[in-house]
């Protein structure tokens, strides 16, 4: 846990250079310790209250936010009561214990939620390839501190930057890519963007997330495979 706390130095240092100077950065929250499945987002923006610089809890993802909830109840990856509460009150109304509450949650759950950058910005905005990229490498060596069985990969432009070749999530759907990190392998997933823009495609997530969870975490899968260490 202490070496994934020691990115954070280098994560506000690129905050610094490419989100919002009076926000902070969001890192990451769940479980660190080979988690079911890692999933990957884009980068937060300031309607996580987690990221205000008064904040003093975890600055982790989707503080203070409903929407992404709704893609984890429908995976069984939240408890219900946690859920109902988080539809029921503002955003503004998250409490730092609550965001404990949260995240307590999401370990059990054996999973861990990050994002391939860790600039906040003020709003939604587009962020090019290169300031994505110069955040890879950190993410990498997230992957190889908490060893994730399955890691999976939200949207074209996360996914392309992290496997390194072009990828459109409706060509994909449902392969597995093996790639090697540090003489590891790790497998990934890529599936539809499911917040923002990509709310439409929220129902073509959760199937193929289901799809993924039943092959690769079930125990009597046939095609399950554990990652090399």
């Amino acid at each position: 846990m202490n070496r994934l706390k020691e990115l954070n130095i280098y994560y506000d240092k690129l905050q610094q250079k490419y989100g919002a100077q009076e926000l902070d950065s969001i890192y990451n929250g769940g479980c660190t310790n080979n988690p079911d499945i890692c999933f990957v987002f884009m980068n937060p923006t300031g309607r996580n209250i987690a990221s205000s610089k008064s904040w003093k809890g975890l600055k982790s993802p989707w503080i203070g936010t409903k929407n992404i909830w709704d893609l984890f109840v429908e995976l069984d990856l939240i408890d219900k009561n946690i859920y109902t509460k988080i539809k029921s009150i503002r955003g503004s109304e998250w409490t730092e214990k609550f965001a404990e509450e949260v995240y307590d949650d999401v370990t059990k759950h054996k999973y861990f939620i990050t994002n391939l950058g860790k600039c906040t910005q003020i709003d939604a905005r587009e962020l090019p390839d290169s300031v994505y990229k110069e955040y890879l490498h950190l993410l990498k060596q997230e992957f190889t501190i908490i060893q994730p069985k399955v890691i999976i990969l939200f949207g074209n432009q996360v996914s392309s930057i992290v496997l390194d070749e072009k990828i459109s999530v409706s060509q994909v759907r449902k392969k597995c890519f093996i790639k090697k990190i540090n003489g590891e392998e790790f497998k990934f997933y890529s599936v539809y963007y499911p917040i923002g823009n990509g709310r439409f495609n929220i129902d073509k997530s959760i199937e193929d997330i289901k799809w993924i969870i039943k092959h690769e975490l079930t125990e009597n899968s046939s095609n399950k495979k554990e990652v090399k260490i």
